[in-house]
């Protein structure tokens, strides 16, 4: 009888899917090619026909969550309106509700140690994802005086450090991070203190 993968055709997304799989169940580093081969039903070796070893088969995972981020996060910038602030905010709800939604994902692309100039195709597809958030920044700063106004890539930066920070303390329902707020209370509180320190909210919204 044909192995699962082979029957299905579809070897390689069957790996990704198992690799995904492992990452929520062991992390990044708690599981093996072979486990990864196990679980998409076919034999290690088969495994090799796609991918050379276990972190190429992490970097596709990692490749395709930020495809699936990317687009996310621009349908929240497109349909955030009708303004630059709300397409803003809308941003980084996107990204509590990825991490969420693809746990396996999220773990890959930020916390396997995949890098993400690995290859040229997860550069890219990284590189379009932190884009949405620095085009969202470009927009709400050009209402900041010139004088004032911080790189877009620094914005950006600012926000995305945010966002991450609250999505791996209380987003995950990690061990010990319990918080008396919502997630998404805290960075919408957290981006208001920021853009209230740059000027962009009033000092009693």
């Amino acid at each position: 009888m044909a192995k699962r993968g082979y029957h299905h055709g579809n070897l390689r997304e069957a790996l990704v899917a198992a690799c995904l799989k492992l990452i929520e169940e062991k992390g990044p580093t708690g599981f093996t090619l072979s486990e990864a081969a196990r679980e998409a039903g076919v034999t290690p070796a088969a495994v090799y026909r796609h991918f050379e070893g276990r972190e190429e088969l992490i970097a596709e995972a990692a490749k395709q969550g930020y495809e699936i981020f990317a687009d996310l996060m621009e349908h929240a910038y497109e349909k955030g309106g009708p303004s630059a602030l709300a397409s803003f905010e809308a941003v980084g709800r996107a990204y509590l509700a990825f991490a969420r939604r693809f746990p396996g994902h999220y773990v890959a692309m930020f916390e396997s140690g995949i890098s993400i100039q690995r290859n040229p195709a997860l550069n890219a597809v990284a590189t379009r994802a932190l884009g949405v958030l620095e085009r969202a920044a470009a927009d709400l700063a050009a209402n900041i005086p010139a004088d004032r106004r911080p790189p877009p890539q620094m914005f950006a930066a600012h926000i995305w450090a945010m966002s991450h920070g609250v999505v791996e303390l209380f987003a995950r329902g990690s061990p010990g991070t319990r918080s008396p707020f919502p997630p998404e209370d805290l960075l919408e509180t957290g981006i208001g203190v920021y853009l209230r320190g740059l000027g962009l909210l009033p000092p009693d919204q």
